[in-house]
């Protein structure tokens, strides 16, 4: 019988390497600016506030962030239609274009990295890991 809590502790070490390694293999965008932006492209406009909320950093850190992807022209601001003093943030092109490439620069480095390291077999096996983990990650409990 396999024992969950090491099987548990195990994926949690491994896939926090294996994000680590991707990242410094790959990211061209600074950690803090994928995170925003890969939120305001999956969930759509957002206020600052939302976004330190989800990242889980202060109002302030989020702040810093958003003026800096601003500088960029990678995120603009528009009137928020439900507070009149707020706004919301949105994508632009250019931030689309560059969160986009940053995913393909990960993308090639993990299929460079499989090609490279596992045999047909392996990457056989490892062709069940994203199902699998997805509906570890929809586990509600």
């Amino acid at each position: 019988m396999i024992d969950q809590r090491l099987l548990a502790e195990q994926l949690r070490t491994s896939i926090g390497g294996f994000v680590r390694a991707t990242r410094s293999g790959a990211d061209a965008l600074a950690p803090p600016l994928a995170s925003t932006m890969g939120l305001l492209d999956r969930d759509g406009d957002s206020t600052i506030a939302s976004l330190a909320h989800r990242r889980g950093v202060r109002h302030q850190s989020q702040s810093r962030t958003v003026k800096e992807l601003e500088e960029l022209g990678y995120v603009t601001r528009r009137a928020d239609p439900l507070d009149g003093r707020g706004f919301m943030l949105a994508l632009t092109k250019q931030g689309r274009a560059a969160l986009d490439h940053d995913r393909g620069m990960r993308r090639d480095w993990v299929a460079q990295a499989i090609a490279a390291l596992l045999t047909p077999k392996e990457q056989e096996r490892l062709s069940a890991l994203p199902r699998l983990l997805d509906r570890l990650a929809s586990y509600d409990g």
